[in-house]
């Protein structure tokens, strides 16, 4: 079996239980339907996304889009738990957007270049199924808007592998110096886990 196929079985029996949990709320209702994905730093919170996204459609909704602008870069702003991206700008032109049942609107912030990718504004058309991934999406500032809400894990021997693979390794001692402690003190403070209906660990295997 080559790599992609191993990886591909691997993801249907890892990701079973979201698959699950999903075909059951679109069977209770035809109400619209909210996933949260939150988790720990290359635990696969962008590939599960993009697997169910691919198996059920729907709307498909990214935090690392809402990175902090510069002059919200605050010294105070930085030492807040959960305070590396705008949670404002996206609770108030997504989440409640989706909750209105009205297009959605927003430019993504790139924070390679530090300034909005205006030629990739978005405008997306309201759909029954929204699902919204990444780190800080389930910041108790949001309320509790979704109607899933699932944890990627990953033990941090795999997590700097992961890492590794993803991004290189120039910018290695910033993932082990700031983002990853940061994202495992949001974890713990804000007790993101506990609030979670799933917990999918990552695995090579």
């Amino acid at each position: 079996m080559n790599n992609m196929r191993q990886k591909q079985v691997q993801n249907r029996k890892r990701f079973l239980p979201a698959v699950l949990a999903i075909e059951e709320l679109i069977r209770r209702s035809d109400d619209r339907i909210i996933i949260a994905i939150d988790g720990r730093t290359g635990a696969g919170k962008t590939t599960i996304s993009k697997y169910l996204h691919e198996k059920f459609g729907g709307n498909l909704f990214h935090m690392d889009d809402f990175y902090l602008q510069s002059h919200q870069r605050t010294k105070e702003r930085l030492l807040e738990v959960g305070g590396n991206v705008d949670y404002e700008r996206f609770k108030r032109e997504v989440l409640d957007v989706i909750e209105r049942g009205e297009v959605v609107h927003y430019r993504p912030f790139n924070y390679h270049t530090m300034d909005f990718d205006a030629e990739f504004a978005r405008d997306i058309p309201p759909k029954r199924l929204n699902i919204i991934e990444g780190t800080y999406c389930l910041n108790p500032y949001f309320g509790d808007p979704y109607d899933l809400r699932i944890f990627m894990d990953v033990e941090y021997d795999q997590q700097i592998e992961n890492v590794i693979e993803r991004e290189g390794t120039s910018e290695l001692d910033d993932y082990i110096d700031k983002w990853i402690p940061k994202t495992d003190i949001y974890i713990e403070r804000m007790g993101v886990q506990k609030r979670c209906d799933i917990t999918i660990e990552f695995s090579k295997d």
